[in-house]
């Protein structure tokens, strides 16, 4: 400290300050929400210490200044503890067993409210999901009239959660599959317009139990002025609630698939970063195929520009992920993600 100027001081004291809150990072995922509320909300700017970190190894290095070091020490270990924020391999693997692929998409109610200045967001969609041809669909945020019309007819077989339609004021969930569906239900998420549904789908011998999930949204539009606007203690004690509620909705997918034998995989929008103790609680054991096959920043979502992935595809240690995609179609506020999985040998 004493080798630096009276400016380089303050900027190693805003460094310390930082590699605190970093620090703190590792923590959360591993610490129950209702045990640290207020910390659990670190989680959330996780990418954002990335980049401010990086800033700061690259700023002392071009000081030449050992001060580096400490940033250096602390992205090494968030890569060990936390795992990749960014990947660099994503190369496919060759199977003999059958495979089969599954597409998660939060659609944004196909535009209906128009918050996309594109025509005929709805039609880009199904042409979108035609070309890609998952076998198995998970749509978040459905549109209703997806009920009574005939679209998507490709798929065989459909469960559009209805009950929590227009008159409940809920949002609505949808799994397609051109396997046949042979138990289908939800799972209630108390004083929330948020919700789970779950269906077990015979593929060959097996059943798969298939999650599609909601998670309490922060409803932060990505726009700066939203956040200048918003006054910070406002802002944080939101974001403290909506972490609490979102981990009141994990116990409870993560009671449901406690309770089932079936081979589970969880896809959907988790509203909340891989760094979340809402994400530990979920995940378990599963295997995330973008950590698995992804590459790249794995962005299903923006915020102010950075990207951000907070849209899952999650599957029990009995399959194999043969491959992940990140699609850069631009029909909602989200990113659809696919994955191709194969069931391994019993």
């Amino acid at each position: 400290m004493k080798n630096l100027s009276f400016l380089g001081k303050i900027i190693f004291f805003v460094n310390t300050v930082f590699a605190l809150v970093t620090i703190i990072s590792f923590v959360v995922p591993y610490v129950p929400v209702t045990s640290l509320p207020a910390l659990s909300t670190v989680s959330l700017i996780v990418p954002f210490l990335v980049y401010i970190n990086l800033g700061f190894v690259f700023y002392w290095s071009l000081r030449k200044k050992v001060h580096f070091l400490l940033s250096m020490a602390l992205l090494i270990l968030w890569y060990i503890i936390l795992g990749p924020f960014y990947q660099f391999s994503g190369a496919s693997e060759e199977t003999e067993n059958g495979t089969f692929s599954i597409m998660s998409f939060n659609s944004r109610r196909f535009n209906e409210h128009r918050q996309l200045d594109i025509e005929r967001v709805d039609s880009l969609i199904l042409d979108f999901i035609k070309v890609e041809n998952p076998d198995i669909l998970c749509i978040q945020e459905c549109y209703y009239e997806m009920k009574r019309n005939n679209a998507l007819s490709q798929y065989k077989y459909k469960y559009i959660d209805h009950v929590y339609g227009l008159p409940a004021k809920k949002v609505i969930q949808a799994v397609y599959s051109k396997y046949p569906i042979i138990t289908r239900d939800s799972i209630s998420f108390p004083k929330s317009a948020n919700s789970a549904i779950y269906v077990d789908i015979l593929y060959n011998k097996d059943t798969l139990r298939i999650y599609n999930i909601h998670l309490q949204s922060f409803h932060i539009i990505p726009e700066i002025n939203t956040i200048k606007n918003e006054e910070s203690s406002k802002l944080f004690a939101k974001s403290r609630k909506v972490m609490l509620k979102q981990y009141e909705q994990a116990k409870l997918i993560r009671k449901s698939m406690d309770e089932t034998e079936h081979k589970k995989i969880v896809v959907g929008d988790f509203n909340n970063t891989q760094f979340s103790n809402i994400y530990q609680t979920i995940k378990g054991n599963l295997n995330d195929s973008f950590l698995e096959k992804g590459k790249g920043f794995g962005r299903t979502y923006n915020l102010l520009g950075f990207p951000l992935r907070i849209d899952y595809i999650l599957s029990a240690p009995s399959f194999k992920v043969i491959s992940h995609e990140n699609f850069n179609e631009k029909l909602s506020d989200h990113y659809p993600v696919m994955a191709t999985l194969s069931l391994k040998s019993d």
